[in-house]
């Protein structure tokens, strides 16, 4: 099986990467269902999964990581031509001032993807003054974790994906 993370990282299908996560199906089972919790819950609450794969988008491509910017405009496109998802999106672009409690998640995605070290408890007092429930300070800070998580992950895969003369195996 091939999950998100492997085809972002454009892990090869075969040789010492590929077996290696073979060996490691549970882990990579694992990131996947992680994926599925963190981006397409059963329970969103009032943080819409447009929303999180918008956000999800931004981080990667905070992060410039290829692989998963891709898959996150494809998913992101599925949701219709929103253009404040769009928006969302792109990084530096912030959400209208009116849109509080967006800024306010758009806001601490950024930090926590940009600047993990300053996230402190006042960031998520800002989440909760701009009318995000306590619920949905969690589930967005789940997704914010994970989506960096599996950036990092998929750019170490991405390097030891590559040969030495830095081609794709």
């Amino acid at each position: 099986m091939t999950h998100v993370l492997e085809q972002a990282a454009d892990v090869p299908t075969t040789g010492p990467l590929a077996d290696a996560l073979a060996v490691r199906h549970k882990l990579m089972d694992l990131t996947q269902a992680s994926y599925e919790a963190a981006l397409l819950p059963s329970d969103a609450g009032q943080v819409p999964v447009a929303i999180r794969v918008a956000l999800a988008c931004r981080m990667a491509r905070i992060c410039q990581q290829a692989g998963l910017t891709q898959h996150y405009a494809d998913l992101l496109a599925g949701y219709g031509s929103d253009a404040d998802l769009y928006q969302i999106a792109e990084p530096g672009n912030k959400p209208p001032a009116s849109e509080k409690r967006l800024s306010a998640m758009v806001t601490y995605a950024d930090l926590v993807t940009q600047r993990p070290r300053d996230a402190t408890k006042e960031d998520i007092q800002a989440l909760k003054e701009a009318g995000i429930e306590e619920s949905d300070i969690v589930r967005l800070a789940g997704l914010v974790a994970f989506v960096n998580y599996q950036l990092r992950v998929a750019a170490v895969l991405s390097v030891m994906g590559k040969d030495k003369v830095g081609e794709a195996k």
